[in-house]
């Protein structure tokens, strides 16, 4: 009898850890889920700098005055907090300004889902009149994922450089890049503000077979005027 009851009272032990440890597992995150925070204090965290949409023509370069760089936010902000600078005139009435940044040590050929929070310094009002369009709402920050690295290809019938992803064109997302807001600092004075965007829906990737994606977040400008962002911080989570 004593036997017995032992028999039972184990087996029902060994249910009770069965099932706590499966619902533990449950909610254990993925070794392959990521969550990424830079907030670019000592550099660019591994980001880089391009720019797209304006002719090859090396005389007329000069006058879209592109530039990349760390810094520190600009005053009255508080100068001592890192950030990625990136500035330009957009001559072209079409210029695209881009940061991207290579993910590895996912799962290859896996599909993720990507959310973005982004953090930037804009110091443009609301409701302002610019040539092309308004230099706040006029200037578009979208966000993207994609498997491969997005760069700046010279189309050859044009003589222009492209993107070799669909981001779409100016305040129209693309197939790889959604438009998650715009460079108006949500108030009426030219000074600078942080602002914060996040994408509305996760954005969808399938990683490469080497288990990496591409982070891009850019500025799509109708503006023909310059543009000077700060980057301060930027979140991403990737599950």
């Amino acid at each position: 009898m004593h036997r017995l009851f032992y028999r039972l009272c184990l087996s029902s032990l060994v249910l009770v850890f069965i099932f706590c440890g499966c619902k533990k597992t449950g909610n254990i995150q993925s070794s392959t889920d990521k969550t990424i925070i830079d907030n670019f204090t000592a550099g660019t965290d591994n980001w880089v700098g391009d720019f797209a949409d304006y002719p090859n023509d090396p005389l007329m370069l000069s006058q879209y005055q592109l530039q990349f760089s760390h810094s520190g936010l600009p005053l009255p902000l508080n100068t001592s907090d890192g950030a990625i600078r990136q500035s330009g005139v957009n001559r072209s009435d079409d210029l695209f300004m881009f940061i991207k940044k290579k993910v590895t040590g996912l799962t290859p050929d896996r599909n993720y889902i990507v959310d973005v929070k982004v953090d930037f310094a804009t110091n443009v009002a609301n409701n302002m009149v610019g040539v092309g369009g308004a230099p706040g709402e006029g200037v578009k920050i979208k966000a993207g994922a994609v498997p491969f690295e997005p760069i700046k290809v010279l189309n050859t019938s044009e003589n222009w450089y492209r993107m070799n992803i669909d981001k779409g064109n100016q305040s129209i997302g693309g197939t790889d890049m959604k438009v998650i807001g715009d460079f108006a600092n949500g108030t009426d004075q030219n000074v600078y503000k942080i602002k914060q965007l996040n994408t509305a829906t996760p954005l969808n990737v399938k990683a490469n077979q080497q288990g990496e994606i591409w982070l891009v977040i850019g500025t799509d400008s109708g503006f023909e005027g310059i543009t000077t962002i700060y980057y301060n911080s930027i979140q991403v989570v990737i599950k």
